[in-house]
């Protein structure tokens, strides 16, 4: 599931972009899409990566409303932005991709807010999308 993994990444680093630039997110996949493919030295956006930035673009608002609503003590906009956006991926991907394994996207989330993120970051993705893995059979509208 190395490929996966390398989606997740590309997806985080997509949606991190478009926070940082104040871009829309759709808009910054595809810059990163035609990059690819004009530049041999970068690799391709893979199928994976570009639904998981597409689903996460189709629920933003209802993503942003449920971080907002259960992240206990902080607010979406003074969340640090890499923990703010892998809890947007890792929500879409809980909630509404149903082919992955709950674990899965839990560890793959904190496994990116290990390696990108500060030494709180991992336990507060973890109990945050925790939170959204035992609600999720009523998050899914919107």
């Amino acid at each position: 599931m190395a490929a996966r993994n390398t989606a997740r990444k590309r997806a985080f680093q997509i949606l991190f972009e478009s926070d940082q630039r104040g871009a829309d997110v759709l808009t910054v996949l595809a810059d990163w899409v035609r990059h690819a493919r004009s530049d041999t030295r970068q690799p391709p956006v893979s199928e994976y990566t570009m639904e998981l930035v597409e689903g996460y673009a189709e629920h933003a608002a209802r993503i942003d409303e449920l971080i907002a609503q259960y992240a206990v003590g902080w607010t979406l906009d003074r969340m640090p932005v890499v923990d703010r956006n892998i809890l947007r991926l890792g929500a879409y991907e809980l909630i509404w991709v149903d082919g992955t394994p709950d674990a899965v996207v839990l560890d793959e989330m904190v496994q990116l807010a290990k390696e990108f993120s500060t030494d709180e970051s991992p336990s507060f993705v973890n109990g945050l999308l925790g939170r959204l893995k035992e609600l999720k059979p009523t998050l899914r509208r919107g």
